[in-house]
């Protein structure tokens, strides 16, 4: 319902015009046949009541014009004598006027609520950027500032003591020197990807592709940050070629299971499962960690919305990046806990599919 209401305030004035009077002539015209049963008092009843609602709905000057056509109709139609715009007697004579300016003080009324309404929905969205900010800021200076302070104080320790260090003691601060370093840009990068996106500079580059190819190239890519999991590839067999943009695709897939391997315990599974869904590419990632509340699982895929108490090691833009990656493929992503613990993301796009690879082969 709300939808709707949002859909028809969204319509070009003329639109609103035609359906207000629509919604005036309809009524007037049912009342008009059971005239002589309701009485000319109830018809002013039920047009106040249609102008009410059509208040409540559409613009100022629709409202008003439906509000001056239902008391001319109320006048022209109902109050004897009919098909004029006289009134016969002093007393419909009042009944008309209060009518009227009952019919606009409901406008100027219903107007003042809709305006109190919109300040207040600005007010709570100023309220909400402000937080988000405050986040991003809180979040940034921590999870860059863990990075840059690390590789400012091995760098100190290696150029001040350089010749006190052993070779192992070495190894050991170029390799946090390292770890920090890809840490710092992979943070910088999810910014600068988010950026692009919402400007809309992330035009998809579509190409025939391999699922296999996808995930095990991904997989390959950061072998080093996945080593200590247990990852499970199940990719159905004989799977088409599909159309989609595989660099984005993979990016995708990695921050999903950088979201998991973050997010769940050491030690435990996860799953990335592809197939064809009739028309469409599926792929779900799967979990053994403990889940999502479920108040928390529409704002999961929210720009730096990370859940209470997490631990350390990410700026929440992570899994509004893939979404952006979905959607950009007229996808859909959907997060649900799995009932035998974990949670379960999946990703359903429709492309197109080719079988050419796998006729090669046969």
């Amino acid at each position: 319902m709300l939808s709707l209401l949002s859909e028809i305030r969204l319509k070009p004035l003329l639109w609103q015009l035609i359906i207000c009077i629509l919604l005036i002539a309809v009524p007037a015209l049912i009342c008009f046949v059971f005239a002589d049963t309701i009485g000319y008092r109830v018809v002013a009843f039920i047009l106040l009541l249609i102008v009410s609602l059509i208040a409540a709905i559409f613009d100022r000057w629709p409202v008003l014009i439906s509000a001056t056509l239902s008391a001319f109709t109320w006048d022209f139609f109902f109050i004897p004598p009919r098909f004029t715009i006289t009134v016969s007697s002093q007393e419909d004579f009042f009944l008309l006027l209060m009518y009227f300016v009952i019919a606009l003080l409901n406008v100027v009324i219903t107007r003042k609520i809709k305006e109190t309404e919109e300040k207040k929905r600005e007010q709570l969205e100023q309220e909400r950027t402000i937080a988000l900010y405050n986040t991003l800021l809180q979040t940034l200076s921590h999870e860059l500032r863990t990075p840059i302070a690390t590789i400012i104080g091995s760098l100190d320790t290696l150029n001040e003591q350089k010749h006190r260090l052993s070779e192992s003691q070495e190894e050991t601060l170029k390799s946090a020197i390292q770890v920090s370093a890809i840490r710092l840009n992979d943070q910088v990068e999810k910014l600068l990807r988010m950026s692009r996106m919402e400007a809309g500079a992330f035009p998809l580059i579509r190409d025939w592709c391999s699922v296999n190819e996808l995930v095990h190239s991904c997989l390959n890519r950061n072998e080093q940050q996945f080593q200590d999991r247990r990852i499970v590839v199940e990719i159905a067999e004989g799977l088409p070629l599909f159309s989609l943009d595989s660099g984005l695709m993979e990016l995708a897939l990695f921050n999903l299971l950088q979201n998991a391997d973050i997010y769940t315990p050491e030690n435990t599974k996860i799953t990335v499962s592809c197939w064809l869904d009739k028309d469409q590419f599926a792929m779900d990632v799967a979990d053994e960690g403990p889940g999502f509340p479920e108040e928390s699982k529409k704002e999961v895929f929210d720009k730096f919305f990370r859940l209470p108490n997490s631990k350390t090691g990410g700026t929440g833009l992570g899994l509004s990046i893939v979404k952006g990656v979905v959607e950009a493929h007229n996808g859909s992503i959907v997060l649900e806990n799995r009932p035998e613990g974990g949670a379960k993301f999946s990703i359903r796009i429709p492309a197109e599919i080719s079988y050419i690879n796998t006729l090669k082969h046969e």
